[in-house]
């Protein structure tokens, strides 16, 4: 360890200082920028803050891609859960972040019901978690209560709420491929529901996911549901998520729709239509002759013509 310096040596280095005789450091290199995507100016570059503890491996064109993408997934899980309860379900996206996983897990409460998918070809799996909050409701909507005075349980779901959940999560996964079909065509499968988001590690807890936040609404119930996906699982497909991507797919959705109102228009069109079963010829005489019974022999086979 260097030795302290006593006061008169530290007088003499400040006296020194002020007379400009002290010793001056060698300027070092300067900082210099290196980018491969910039080989010309680069003075132009923005230089942003980068958080290691919360890295964004998914750009804001691509987040606001998978936005609009389950937006459409959750008008369609809505209307789907509004036919299958007979009553009117609201489900719309609240937010979209990306955090790490840990923290989605520690977001979460505990019970809660925590499903995990698989998206093939995808590798890897995503959850859909829904608040007891709502699933509850759910429930008892599904054996003929009224929720006018619900009690929420804290406590994880029996196998026979089990059984019903899956029929919740099998309309989500259904709207989840009518949502991706235009990215890449997934085939999603429920493998487990938990109660206890702790005990799930689908990756390591300092991975990034992206995590898709929703409100859900049912006469006066109301709750969330999240779906975390990692990025290791869209990381195949990433590229074709850009808002330039889903302007195309809504404009081919639209020219679909447009077509389907066509065709709609064109079948309850009233139209006119004159049937020729076959052709023959007979003479006056035998025209004037016929009775009930008689048989006119025509050209066998005839085709038939419509116009």
């Amino acid at each position: 360890m260097a030795e302290l310096l006593d006061q008169s040596e530290v007088d003499a280095l400040l006296a020194a200082v002020d007379t400009g005789q002290a010793p001056v450091a060698e300027a070092g290199p300067t900082s210099r920028i290196f980018s491969r995507r910039h080989a010309g100016n680069l003075g132009d570059i923005e230089i942003k803050p980068y958080d290691f503890k919360r890295p964004e491996r998914v750009s804001k064109d691509q987040m606001r891609a998978l936005e609009n993408l389950h937006d459409g997934f959750a008008r369609n899980f809505g209307a789907a859960l509004s036919g299958f309860l007979r009553t009117i379900i609201e489900v719309k996206v609240a937010n979209i972040e990306q955090m790490t996983f840990s923290e989605f897990t520690h977001s979460l409460p505990n019970p809660t019901c925590f499903n995990l998918l698989t998206a093939e070809p995808l590798d890897g799996n995503m959850c859909l978690e829904i608040s007891p909050l709502i699933i509850y409701p759910v429930i008892d909507r599904l054996l003929g209560g009224s929720n006018a005075d619900l009690f929420i349980p804290q406590r994880p779901l029996t196998a026979i709420e089990l059984r019903l959940v899956q029929k919740i999560i099998d309309r989500a996964m259904s709207s989840l491929r009518d949502a991706w079909s235009n990215i890449l065509p997934l085939t999603f499968k429920l493998v487990e529901t938990e109660s206890n988001p702790q005990l799930v590690q689908i990756v390591p807890p300092n991975e990034v996911v992206v995590v898709v936040g929703y409100e859900m609404k049912m006469g006066g119930r109301a709750g969330t549901m999240s779906l975390c996906i990692p990025y290791n699982v869209i990381e195949p497909v990433i590229e074709k998520l850009s808002n330039q991507t889903w302007a195309q797919y809504k404009r081919g959705r639209r020219d679909d729709q447009l077509r389907k109102r066509v065709a709609d228009k064109l079948e309850s069109a009233k139209l006119t239509l004159t049937a020729v079963l076959a052709d023959t010829s007979i003479k006056l005489d035998d025209l004037i002759r016929l009775q009930v019974g008689d048989v006119i022999t025509t050209e066998n086979p005839h085709q038939l013509r419509c116009r």
